[in-house]
């Protein structure tokens, strides 16, 4: 099958979308598919050789704490074209459609099957209220739908109509179950370590209440050590941390994927105290792939993906009092960390991306007629449709969005690069 996938986020600047394109194109053509993929990026040099367009590049957007693209027009219209017409697909898959980006564009001009997975999840969605009604006539071409959380699904419901079969995100799991740990840490060795990873200058990840728990952590286990790794400003970081607390931390900064294994795989517990806005929770199936027990705030999204508490512990979300006491427990008794482990393991199985890709193509192959004939794209409209919505700023700078509803990436992506200087009680991970 000939499958063109579209991503809307700059392809050079790591991101939960952006992952999830890229590893669904290598699973799929180590299936023997032929997958072409079209995606905006920062440097187009950055992109592989083969099997990836460059869609011209992208106007940074202020959502939910983090920075999504937007890329709209006529020249981008124009690149669509004629990546339509060169690639013969049988099928489109274009990932958060609603957007203005490539993927809205390809759902206005393209011909024939296309599928579409939404990815964000939110309470409401101020975007989408007011963009749903227009953008309703395009996306209604699209022939199949998936959702990778019952809340990205009940979103996109409630705004754009339809419905959509829940695929969740895929993770690589033997990547993450089998390898090196970082130098110097052992599982299961002296000190004890809690693992946290996410952009800890967002108040949503609630590294805060992770901070505040770690008191009573410390009082009930000594020289236990708190592993952060991720983005953000490290000086507002060290004056959260506090010097009474900072001999405890220790700050990692970005890591790399093949490091971030390394990291799962080595902490006792892996700790997510997110406070909302989260659509799934790949680095908890990531963390479990590897092995490591969790202990995490009860997000629908964490319940869903930890069983209900059978492959991990869920405390009361922004509660350091109960996330201290599940902590202390979970250190304090390695027989329940070992069988959190297990559990975790077998649970993150459902979710190997050989599980997932073959739903996905299930989706593909309903929607693709025998003898149909290749996707084709449309010719006329489409510059005066552009006209409607508005233009990205000439110089490049941030156009502003209602931090309640942006249409940007979901909230479990990875640290992005240029983190800031790390200061003196920083540890950098070499291999």
């Amino acid at each position: 099958m000939r499958v063109g996938l579209v991503c809307p986020y700059q392809w050079d600047v790591p991101g939960g979308v952006q992952y999830h394109v890229r590893d669904l194109a290598e699973t799929l053509r180590a299936q023997g598919h032929h997958v072409e993929v079209l995606t905006p990026a920062e440097h187009e040099e950055s992109l592989p050789a083969e099997h990836v367009t460059f869609a011209g590049r992208t106007v940074p957007v202020p959502y939910n704490g983090s920075m999504a693209s937007m890329q709209f027009g006529p020249i981008s219209a124009a690149r669509v074209r004629r990546w339509l017409r060169e690639g013969s697909f049988d099928v489109v898959h274009v990932h958060e459609p609603v957007s203005p980006s490539v993927s809205l564009l390809v759902c206005m001009i393209a011909k024939g099957p296309i599928v579409a997975t939404f990815h964000a999840a939110s309470v409401r969605s101020k975007w989408l209220a007011v963009i749903g009604p227009w953008a309703r006539p395009w996306v209604e071409r699209i022939s199949g739908r998936i959702a990778v959380s019952d809340f990205a699904r009940r979103l996109q419901v409630e705004h754009l109509g339809g419905d959509a079969v829940i695929i969740p995100n895929g993770v690589h799991v033997d990547r993450f179950a089998h390898g090196p740990t970082l130098p110097g840490l052992t599982r299961g060795g002296a000190p004890l370590t809690i693992g946290f990873l996410g952009r800890y200058d967002e108040p949503r990840k609630g590294l805060a209440v992770l901070l505040e728990a770690m008191p009573a952590v410390l009082a009930a286990h000594p020289g236990t050590r708190l592993l952060i790794a991720g983005r953000g400003d490290a000086e507002e970081l060290h004056a959260l941390v506090g010097p009474e607390l900072g001999p405890a931390v220790t700050l990692l900064g970005e890591l790399s994927e093949a490091d971030k294994a390394a990291f799962l795989r080595s902490v006792d517990v892996y700790c997510a105290p997110n406070l909302l806005g989260e659509s799934f929770g790949v680095i908890l199936i990531e963390a479990m792939a590897a092995g490591a027990p969790i202990v995490a705030s009860d997000l629908d999204a964490f319940t869903r993906v930890l069983r209900g508490g059978d492959a991990g512990v869920l405390v009361r979300r922004g509660d350091p009092g109960a996330l201290a006491a599940a902590l202390v427990d979970v250190l304090g008794d390695p027989a329940r960390r070992a069988a959190l482990a297990a559990a975790g393991s077998a649970a993150a199985r459902a979710y190997d991306w050989s599980v997932v890709s073959e739903r996905i193509v299930a989706v593909y192959e309903t929607v693709v007629l025998p003898g149909a004939g290749a996707v084709s794209a449309t010719e006329a409209g489409t510059e005066a449709l552009l006209e409607l919505l508005p233009r990205p700023p000439r110089d490049g700078a941030p156009v502003p969005v209602d931090d309640d509803d942006p249409p940007g990436p979901p909230d479990d992506d990875p640290p992005r690069p240029g983190a800031p200087a790390r200061p003196v009680w920083h540890r950098r991970v070499r291999r």
